[in-house]
């Protein structure tokens, strides 16, 4: 009987980002000082920042300095969001946060993952959608390909690998809804 192997090095031997992907992210890392060390209320600096490397920034969206922000051309962030303290927006693929939406200290949204199931496992870039009026709660982590629908809420430290609905409270790893944001409905 044959044993599964990997093949890491066809996976470290493929071409991962295009040529000019490779040149912006050395244009990001070398500008991502003049971001992290920005003092806090230098909204606009940083809001300015991140639009200027291709991002979709709303009016007064709030952006703490110390987020860590993989590929800014590939976030979309609404009017009126906030990103707190060490987020981590691992953005290989599109990360979209609606209106009004809160991303809590410590988050990471990670819109990247492997192929496990291909012994090269090769890198995919996978979308991250967040709805309007979301709290994603302290050091939550969401995986790629997970939306999170308007009005919910992601329980601290939770972990969400699947979707989440509109409306709802989900807490745990993995994460699972435990109630209606709204018990009238």
């Amino acid at each position: 009987m044959k044993r599964y192997q990997k093949d890491i090095t066809g996976n470290r031997s493929s071409a991962k980002w295009s040529r000019s992907e490779l040149i912006c992210r050395a244009m990001w890392s070398l500008t991502y000082p003049a971001f992290r060390l920005s003092p806090r209320p230098f909204w606009a600096w940083r809001r300015l920042m991140l639009r200027c490397f291709g991002a979709k920034i709303g009016a007064a969206a709030h952006i703490y300095p110390t987020v860590r922000i993989t590929m800014p051309w590939n976030l979309t962030l609404e009017d009126q969001c906030a990103v707190g303290d060490n987020a981590i927006l691992y953005a290989l693929g599109p990360i979209t946060v609606g209106q009004r939406t809160t991303i809590s200290q410590g988050v990471h949204l990670c819109a990247g993952t492997h192929d496990w199931r291909d012994p090269e496992m090769p890198l995919q870039k996978l979308p991250i959608t967040i709805g309007n009026d979301v709290w994603i709660c302290a050091d939550a982590f969401v995986g790629p390909s997970v939306s999170i629908g308007d009005k919910s809420i992601v329980g601290a430290r939770s972990v969400v690998m699947k979707d989440v609905i509109p409306s709802v409270v989900a807490v745990g790893n993995p994460a699972r809804v435990i109630r209606k944001t709204d018990p009238s409905h």
